[in-house]
């Protein structure tokens, strides 16, 4: 009788595949309140190195880390009419606490704009204080009614940017950088997702901001989804709140402010962009396990061989396990290893020992060879370049392979059934966009021919169209 597959193939029932995959390969489970999750240790190492990766990059951007009360007085979201009108729905507030009614209600906070403008405001006083460049690692709350683990639930952990400027152009510049300097690269050559880039439409524009930019990816499935978004948000906030300097002339001026952000979202796009059947499959330069090494028997100094090529592997930078555990079956443990993604396994047994070999496995395309023991620091380092460029091949080959020029709305609709569309904005305008959202499509950014972003919306700007997540 064949054997149950561990998972649900991905061609007989995507969702379920993602389920499993979260729930065999450690990485979450649902919380003990609806829409919560508890992020596991091996699901939570790979946040970590998402913070780690991400903060870098902000900090090199000049942002600086703060933090910022959980709590925010209801007023505050008022100020800001747009704002508290696009976050109405999903908001958590309280009313009541230390067994007393509030005499006024808090939010939970949903994001932090509003807390943020009103420090702004006190701590910016000339324009020697700009540009202000504030980011925070935090956690936050949106009432989610289809909650999914790491897609959408009701707590969710992210950083956010805040940030203040004298001038429109600049503000405008540094949401730009945001998106291309940390999260564009960080996407690319840390996660190895080819993301799109380019403006969403007025339609799904963050509320309270005159512009947003938009990270893109493409799931293996197809369906696409938003990985960080920045947005200027004008003088919008910086009017409800008082944020304003003296200029060089003695002049009061609004300072003109953004905000940015990615989320836990990541850990979605990372398990259903690079995941097969098997399991995740995860980039070396984001894996805190980036090799496992194996001991297939504890015999004839296999035990003590294993620890020492960990020691080895650990002193040249490579982020190695050892699995001893031989208690278990050899075939079950490496099935368990290739379900959460290590890229490289290290199979150490007295048989290969006796050779002065080990077998090196790669996870991305499953391949085996034999490699000298004293080969194997070599070896590994060209096997983890190896599957990171990898990975981004396949992502990027699946993309373009799935992505349709069309010159219609209804090839548009069409082609969106199983990947991206391309139509020109001229063509689809937002009547167009309107027919599509009927029909569960969405227009996830708006580029130039060429990838670019655009800074304005000529007849040459092309809409990526698309399902969504």
């Amino acid at each position: 009788m064949a054997k149950a597959p561990i998972l649900t193939p991905q061609a007989e029932d995507f969702p379920r595949w993602y389920q499993d995959v979260l729930a065999k390969a450690e990485l979450a489970d649902n919380g003990p309140v609806r829409g919560t999750m508890v992020i596991r240790p091996y699901g939570y190492g790979l946040w970590e190195r998402m913070q780690a990766e991400m903060d870098a990059r902000i900090k090199a951007c000049g942002a600086e880390n703060v933090y910022m009360p959980l709590f925010i007085p209801e007023s505050y979201l008022r100020r800001e009419a747009e704002h508290v009108e696009g976050f109405s729905p999903e908001l958590a507030v309280v009313t009541h606490a230390g067994g007393k009614e509030l005499e006024e209600p808090v939010v939970v906070r949903p994001t932090s704009e509003t807390v943020f403008g009103e420090f702004m405001a006190k701590w910016i006083q000339s324009y020697r204080d700009l540009p202000l460049l504030l980011n925070q690692w935090a956690n936050v709350v949106r009432w989610e009614l289809r909650p999914r683990v790491f897609l959408r639930t009701t707590e969710f952990l992210w950083q956010e940017g805040h940030t203040a400027h004298a001038s429109r152009e600049d503000g405008a510049a540094y949401a730009t950088r945001i998106l291309l300097e940390a999260y564009r690269d960080f996407m690319v050559n840390v996660l190895a997702m080819p993301v799109l880039v380019g403006v969403k439409t007025r339609r799904e524009r963050f509320a309270g901001a005159i512009n947003t930019m938009a990270c893109e990816a493409m799931m293996g499935d197809g369906k696409a989804l938003q990985m960080g978004t920045s947005h200027e948000l004008g003088q919008n906030f910086a009017k409800a709140f008082d944020i304003d300097f003296l200029d060089a002339g003695g002049q009061r001026q609004l300072c003109w402010t953004t905000s940015w952000g990615t989320s836990t979202r990541m850990l979605g796009g990372l398990i259903m962009c690079h995941g097969d059947d098997a399991g995740m499959r995860v980039p070396p330069r984001l894996a805190h396990v980036q090799v496992v090494v194996l001991l297939v028997r504890d015999e004839d100094g296999a035990g003590e061989a294993a620890q020492a090529l960990v020691d080895r592997l650990a002193a040249a930078g490579v982020r190695a396990r050892l699995d001893a555990h031989t208690s278990a079956s050899f075939g079950r443990r490496a099935t368990d290893w290739e379900l959460k993604g290590v890229p490289v396994r290290i199979e150490v047994g007295p048989r290969d020992l006796k050779e002065g070999q080990v077998t090196l496995a790669r996870r991305d395309d499953g391949t085996k060879v034999a490699v000298g023991l004293d080969a194997v620091p070599e070896a590994v380092a060209a096997a983890l370049q190896g599957v990171q460029d990898g990975l981004l091949a396949a992502a990027t080959a699946r993309r373009d392979n799935r992505t349709v020029v069309v010159d219609t709305i209804e090839e548009a609709a069409e082609a969106a059934q199983t990947g991206f569309a391309r139509i020109r904005w001229s063509v689809l305008g937002e009547q167009g966009e309107e027919a599509l959202a009927a029909k569960a499509i969405t227009v996830r950014c708006l580029q130039n021919p060429d990838g670019t972003v655009p800074t304005e919306l000529g007849d040459e700007v092309v809409a990526v169209v698309a399902r969504a997540y």
